[in-house]
């Protein structure tokens, strides 16, 4: 489990194909590493991995084929800026809101418009994932928990304040972009819920 508050901008150092799946070392950004554990999960790009070969401000990873066809990981190349978040521990704050890891699809920006200091910014969802979204709720782009200022159809926009612009990789978004999209877990369950089907 995360928060969606990123820790560290990491950098890929390699990225290697074997049988389907995908190799990946990133450097870690400056977070330190020391206490991290072969088999701890990091969040990268909104993406929950399994951190192996972990080495002085450095860690590897096995992007499997599920995750490649899921998310945005596989156009990973070296010197790509990455956003990380060990999982949370307990009694560390929670400074976002619940985040899994599981990334729900793949969403493509559309716009983006400065606004006084701020980006703002236009994303195109999946169709099916646009029920999960209102504005005022939460929602998770490449890892970051962002408050949604609109939903219209299955578009939305979300601002980006001058700090997240600077401590995360959505500051450099532009239009074409394409961006990992986790919902808000508490969403997804209500709608499941109160799903006419499930209902006695």
């Amino acid at each position: 489990m995360f928060t969606g508050i990123v820790r560290a901008v990491g950098r890929v150092i390699a990225s290697t194909g074997t049988d389907g799946a995908v190799d990946v070392a990133i450097d870690s950004g400056g977070l330190e590493t020391g206490h991290w554990r072969d088999g701890d999960s990091i969040c990268v790009a909104g993406v929950c991995l399994t951190a192996l070969r972990i080495d002085r401000g450095r860690f590897a990873a096995c992007v499997s084929r599920e995750t490649l066809s899921r998310t945005t990981l596989g156009s990973l190349a070296p010197g790509d800026r990455v956003n990380l978040e060990p999982a949370l521990a307990a009694g560390d704050p929670l400074g976002g809101h619940y985040v899994t890891g599981h990334v729900d699809g793949v969403a493509s920006v559309s716009a983006t418009q400065e606004d006084a200091g701020s980006l703002r910014v236009s994303i195109e969802v999946p169709p099916p994932l646009a029920r999960y979204l209102a504005p005022g709720g939460s929602v998770a782009i490449d890892g970051v928990s962002l408050t949604i200022g609109s939903a219209t159809g299955s578009r939305l926009e979300v601002n980006l304040v001058p700090h997240t612009r600077q401590m995360t990789t959505l500051g450099s978004l532009a239009g074409g972009c394409t961006v990992n999209l986790e919902v808000d877990l508490l969403a997804r369950y209500l709608a499941r819920l109160f799903d006419a089907k499930w209902r006695r």
